[in-house]
């Protein structure tokens, strides 16, 4: 099977058109950095099958991040039947800086004019005929957001994949020629493939070239002593990369027919960017951006019109909430109208979870299996253990979507691109560049995958860092563990504001982040800054086919982890919470004797500090079960909530009234664990920040191993991810007590900020 590769700048649209070529599901960002690692897939409309790589977007082929390596070795070493380099051709004349290199290597090749959708909106036009005679390679307008030309594109380049192709540079007609073929010459004597391309290299004194031909080196700096510059020296990689800016400049801007004649005037997503971008207005705009986020999704009163104009219940307009209409209505509007996401969310748990799938008490599967006839320790492993906690799970998936689409949507406009941006020029003198935003960012979707994109990162300690904070920016799993407690705390003290509270403790992650990341970069891994140069792309629609894409697969792989990891884990704690150690069975009044309950009460005093430890008395242990099962999976906290609520109730003897503790989104089962234990709204806070900044689940563990290779860093990142979430829970659940704890924490606070900055002063002097 034939196999091209696609090559091209970060925001070109390579990976959208590798989703088109392939019907994938690959993640398409639209910022830099996405694709760290290759993907493939296979193109199934020509003569034969093609296998498809993505390679990583990269603005050259020199070796300074590690994106450039794969996709350079790739190409070097695979040898791919054919290279397919995606120029977007908005911005023809930076793109075809990498278009030049790519040429130099002895590998088919064709270009693909992407994005002509918006050249054309814009009123310009591209002589594609003559940019491919000036070429030499083939050239091919496409649109892969509007998956026009891909046919031609791929008939082309199969065409191209049959035929040898030898080398050739821009650089021909420049004062280097002598030079670069003097050092061709040498290494085709030596045998060496791609003689063009490495003799290019070996003159810019590129790491990697010198490495591997030392045994040229004496003799390639004879040759270069034959050459002088009097601007740029004997700096001969800014000599060339200036030479090629040059002929390009040259050569291919009349290709380019501009409708607006001022090359570089302001386009609309220029002046879009004079307000999101603002040095002062940025950052609160996205934190508004963000809260509008949370508002549409979790928010029960839409816009606060409910509390403005105080709007009549449906119980005070006569509807009857029993019948089937009445409850299809109240997913709608109960004296306010709801968000998007709590609408979303009632029909889902009201039509699905527990009449469709029928695991809420009163469900038909629930019914079936309480009516079946089973030992009664059957019945409760299955009902109050399985279901229950399936349920609890499940009801939270379209929250975890709409939010995830959000994000999404934010991603694919460019926007957030412009984060990265914003907070690259707010945090550089701290350490901290706008590229290690970007994973972090990636975080609110999934640690596994922005983890494994740090390797954009050339600075190690500066990727140890991002690592190390990643988890504080939640992904969907947490997001269960804070809309049931938020629910909670409303339903039960009758305070707060869903919205407000989730916004407020996502906002708590994120600024523990950044705390500590700035420490660290401060002390322990201290490590210069390196720069930071990204392209921000012109906003843009995103494609719809891409969104449902990634909230496919975002389902996919919530569903699998509910019916794998969080089934077996609801089964052990069931099994825990009704054995003992002798392994006798234990009513649920007896749960106090069981293995888990013993287990958690030796610990229990450890969580004193945080609000939820021995302060609770003789049923506080359930918080400290909920939190190190979330260790395994951070849904797996939610399926405790409601296993261990069933027990509380008949152990405390608690008076429940209308609660469900199987259904509801684990709010109820919420509520029964405050009427058990009577915590209060700083533990139950305490609770949240712990579980949201503590060590995350067993994925991203594993992922954070081997992305750090294990060893001390490894070891260290555990160490402190447990201090962090310690140190925050016990400054939240202190100061949420008692006010005045505020002022010894900022005290604690000012006095290591000071011996940093003193101790840094002293390393500063010494080394000058």
């Amino acid at each position: 099977m034939k196999r091209f590769a696609l090559a091209g700048n970060p925001n070109c649209g390579k990976t959208t058109l590798f989703n088109s070529l392939t019907g994938s599901t690959a993640h398409v960002g639209n910022w830099p950095g996405v694709t760290v690692d290759k993907r493939d897939g296979v193109y199934k409309k020509l003569d034969e099958p093609v296998a498809i790589v993505d390679l990583p977007g990269i603005y050259s082929l020199s070796p300074y991040t590690p994106e450039e390596v794969i996709a350079r070795n790739y190409i070097l070493d695979e040898k791919p039947d054919c290279v397919i380099n995606i120029v977007d051709a908005t911005n023809l004349e930076r793109n075809l800086y990498l278009s030049t290199q790519i040429m130099e290597i002895d590998v088919p090749m064709v270009i693909a004019l992407n994005m002509m959708d918006a050249v054309e909106k814009a009123g310009d036009k591209i002589d594609e005929k003559e940019l491919e005679k000036r070429l030499g390679v083939p050239v091919v307008k496409i649109s892969a957001l509007k998956e026009t030309g891909l046919k031609e594109l791929m008939e082309r380049a199969f065409t191209e994949s049959k035929k040898s192709r030898a080398g050739v540079t821009v650089l021909n007609d420049t004062a280097l020629a002598h030079l670069i073929g003097d050092v061709k010459i040498a290494l085709k004597g030596q045998n060496v493939e791609n003689p063009l391309f490495h003799a290019i290299k070996l003159v810019e004194n590129d790491s990697i070239e010198v490495e591997m031909h030392k045994e040229t080196e004496n003799m390639i700096d004879e040759f270069k002593k034959t050459f002088k510059d009097d601007v740029f020296g004997d700096d001969f990689e800014a000599l060339i990369a200036d030479r090629r800016y040059k002929y390009i400049a040259k050569n291919f801007d009349s290709v380019v027919s501009r409708k607006n004649k001022e090359k570089h005037a302001m386009t609309k997503s220029d002046k879009a960017d004079r307000v999101l971008t603002h040095r002062i207005w940025g950052i609160p705009i996205f934190l508004l951006v963000l809260f509008g986020i949370f508002h549409l999704t979790f928010s029960e009163d839409l816009l606060f019109l409910g509390k403005i104009f105080s709007f009549p219940g449906l119980e005070d307009l006569g509807v009857d909430i029993e019948a089937f209409g009445g409850q299809l209505l109240a997913c709608f509007y109960d004296g306010a109208v709801f968000s998007p996401g709590v609408i979303v969310n009632n029909l889902w748990n009201n039509i699905i979870v527990n009449y469709g799938l029928g695991f809420g008490e009163g469900g038909w599967l629930y019914n079936l299996i309480a009516e079946s006839g089973m030992q009664s320790w059957a019945i409760g492993l299955i009902n109050d253990g399985i279901l229950a906690g399936l349920g609890s799970v499940l009801s939270f998936l379209p929250p975890i979507l709409v939010l995830f689409l959000f994000f999404s949507i934010l991603e694919d406009s460019g926007y957030m691109a412009r984060i990265a941006f914003i907070l690259d020029r707010a945090f550089r003198k701290f350490g901290l560049s706008g590229r290690a935003f970007m994973p972090m960012i990636m975080g609110f979707g999934c640690s596994v995958p922005a983890m494994i994109n740090t390797r954009t990162l050339a600075d190690e300690k500066e990727r140890t860092a991002t690592i190390r904070v990643i988890p504080f920016f939640s992904c969907g799993a947490k997001l269960p563990i804070l809309t049931a407690i938020a629910g909670a705390i409303i339903a039960y003290f009758g305070v707060g504001n869903a919205d407000l509270i989730t916004y407020s403790m996502y906002l708590l992650g994120v600024v523990t982040a950044i705390l500590t990341v700035l420490l660290m970069r401060n002390t322990t891994l201290k490590g210069e800054t390196p720069p930071f140069i990204m392209e921000l792309p012109a906003y843009h629609l995103p494609q719809f086919k891409n969104l449902m894409a990634h909230l496919w697969d975002k389902t996919k792989h919530f569903i699998k982890k509910a019916f794998t990891i969080i089934l077996a884990s609801t089964i052990v704690i069931w099994l825990l919470t009704h054995f003992s150690f002798s392994w006798q069975f234990l009513e649920e009044e007896e749960v106090n004797q069981s293995i888990l309950a013993q287990l958690s009460m030796f610990v229990q005093p450890i969580f004193t500090p945080l609000g939820f430890g021995s302060q609770l008395g003789q049923f506080g242990w359930v918080f400290v079960v909920a939190a190190v099962a979330g260790l395994i999976a951070k849904e797996n906290v939610i399926a405790t909530f409601a296993t261990l609520a069933a027990c509380l109730v008949a152990v405390a003897h608690l008076d429940i009234g209308t609660l469900d503790i199987a259904a509801e989104e684990g709010v109820d089962a919420v509520q029964a664990m405050i009427l058990a234990t009577n915590i209060t709204i700083p533990a139950l806070i305490s609770f949240i920040a712990f579980n949201m900044t503590t060590i995350p689940c067993f994925a991203a563990v594993g992922t954070a191993k081997a992305e750090l290779q294990g060893g001390k860093r490894y070891g260290g990142t555990l160490i402190f991810w447990l201090a962090t979430s310690y140190i925050v829970s016990c400054m939240v659940f202190t100061v949420g007590s008692w006010w005045w704890t505020a002022f010894i924490w900022a005290a604690a606070i000012a006095v290591v900020v000071t011996a940093i900055v003193v101790k840094n002063k002293k390393q500063n002097k010494a080394k000058a």
